[in-house]
Formats: structure tokens, C-alpha cells, sequence
């Protein structure tokens, strides 16, 4: 499977990198990395189309000065690209998240990260917020959504915590088989690993959401993570967006009765934790 990047150079930085990958993701774009001048983007080639970027309204903007280069990429050049630039992580000196290719060590959680093409490997801010919210409450025979799962990575620690059952939802198939792959290679039998988004999800089915996304997406679909809450006592984290952005999630969570607790700050990105 081919796939076709885009580098983007975005001026200012921001809000204008988080505006743009709420539009590219809306014109279908499926992963994203943020660099230090703007942010790479990438779409299958079969669905990319040379009109994708007419309805991305940030060009029109006349705040933002945007430019880009374009190149089609080869699955296995990414993973060799993974390889050479990959480096594992340790969180809180109890676990780590490496790749196959680094050596296994001896920390309470190592878990085993196939990175691909999906976000989600521990390296970026908001991952590392949520691994270590998950290290640091219980998750003993709780049901856990890992929402917009990515590879798993936060899904797979929930269950080595203790979790009961653990549902890893993902919009991207390509996500939701690199999430099952890792499940296997880090022998998780409490996984189920499900492509949809927020519409999918049950009524008062889990103990613990956990949604990792963007700010967008999480406004749009709290009602939808509250409603699958059961209401004993249930936890939300979140991340996936800046610290000014904080207000806006109280806000939307306070709405459907979740109780701001606290929140974790790394780069100005940001992870909250609410409970009901």
C-alpha cells in the first residue's frame, strides 16, 4: 500500500498546524506528524485525488502563510525510515516502549510497539501523558475504552494494569491492523481491536475512557463518551490538544456531568483526567 505525503511549512505555527490537521483530516488525510516548521501529512494513494486540498480553508486564510512539497512513499521505505529514527521510551522508570529491533530490559511494563504508520508510540507528548496517567491510577478488572487507539500502545498497558476488557477503536484501518498486530506481540487475550468511530460505541459499557484524538473531535463527541460511561464512579482522559485549549474540555465535560480532577502539561500540550 502506497501512500502520498505532504510536507507542510505553516506561518505561525500555531493555531495554525492544529487548524490545518482538522481540515486535512476532514479532506480525508489519515496520519500526521508534527515537525518543527509545520506538519507531514499522509493519505492512502487510492484515495488521494490531485483537488484534495480546494476545500482545506486555511489556504484562503490570509493569517496563515502555508507551503508544502508532495511525494508518494512506499510502506516498507516508512518502516525502514521507522527503524533508523525510532528510538525506544521510558515513562516514569517503570515502562518502556520499544520496537522489535531494540533489546528487551527488565521494566515492569515493556511493551512491544510495531510503529508503522500510526501515532501512538509514546514519543509524542500526549501519548506519554496518557501512559502516565495510566501508570499512575488502577485500572483492576475495569472495562476500558482506548478510543482512537492508534497502535494500541495505551489499550495494551490498560490491560497489563489490570484491565478486565479493553475496546481499541480506530477510524483508520490502517491503525486497526497495526493495533492488532501489536495486541498479539504483546500477548494481550482482554483486547478487542474495532474500526469505527464514536457512533459504535455502547451505552454505559466502560469503567475508564480514554480518548487520545484531538480537540474537534473531542468536543463533538463527548456526549457519545459519557453516554458509554457506566455511572459507578466511571474515569475520562484526554489529550490531544493545547494547554488554552483547556477551558473548552472543562466546559464540555462539566455539560454532560464530568468533574474536572487535574491535568498534566508537557510542550503545552496537554492531558486531563475527569470522572463522574
Amino acid at each position: 500500500m502506497n501512500y502520498i505525503e505532504y510536507d507542510f511549512k505553516v506561518q505561525p505555527l500555531q493555531p495554525g498546524v492544529e487548524i490545518l490537521i482538522a481540515e486535512l483530516g476532514a479532506a480525508g488525510f489519515e496520519s500526521f506528524v508534527e515537525t518543527e516548521d509545520g506538519v507531514t501529512a499522509y493519505i492512502q494513494k487510492e484515495e488521494w485525488e490531485e483537488s484534495i486540498l480546494e476545500e482545506v480553508q486555511l489556504f484562503s486564510s490570509e493569517e496563515f502563510t502555508i507551503s508544502y512539497e508532495v511525494k508518494e512513499i512506499e510502506q516498507v521505505n516508512w518502516n525502514s525510515e521507522w527503524e533508523k529514527n525510532f528510538e525506544a521510551i521510558e515513562v516514569d522508570g517503570i515502562c518502556r516502549v520499544r520496537a522489535p529491533f531494540h533489546p528487551k530490559t527488565e521494566a515492569k511494563y515493556d511493551i512491544l510497539i510495531e510503529p508503522k504508520m500510526s501515532f501512538g508510540t509514546g514519543h509524542h507528548e500526549t501519548t506519554h501523558m496518557m501512559l502516565q496517567y495510566l501508570l499512575q491510577d488502577s485500572f483492576t478488572q475495569k472495562k476500558v475504552l482506548d478510543m482512537g487507539c492508534g497502535t494500541a500502545v495505551l489499550g495494551i498497558l490498560a490491560e497489563m494494569r489490570g484491565a478486565l476488557s479493553v475496546d481499541a477503536i480506530d477510524i483508520d484501518t490502517w491503525c486497526v491492523e497495526n493495533s492488532e498486530e501489536n495486541v498479539v506481540r504483546n500477548n494481550c487475550s482482554n483486547i478487542a481491536v474495532k474500526l469505527g468511530d464514536a457512533s459504535i460505541l455502547p451505552k454505559q459499557a466502560y469503567d475508564v475512557v480514554i480518548a487520545n484524538i484531538n480537540r474537534n473531535i473531542l468536543l463533538e463527541d463527548m456526549p457519545i463518551y459519557k453516554a458509554s460511561m457506566n455511572s459507578s464512579e466511571a474515569t475520562l482522559y484526554v489529550s490531544g490538544f493545547y494547554k488554552e485549549d483547556l477551558p473548552l474540555l472543562k466546559e464540555s465535560c462539566n455539560k454532560q456531568g464530568l468533574q474536572f480532577v487535574d491535568f498534566k502539561e508537557k510542550n503545552n500540550w496537554v492531558a486531563a483526567k475527569f470522572v463522574l
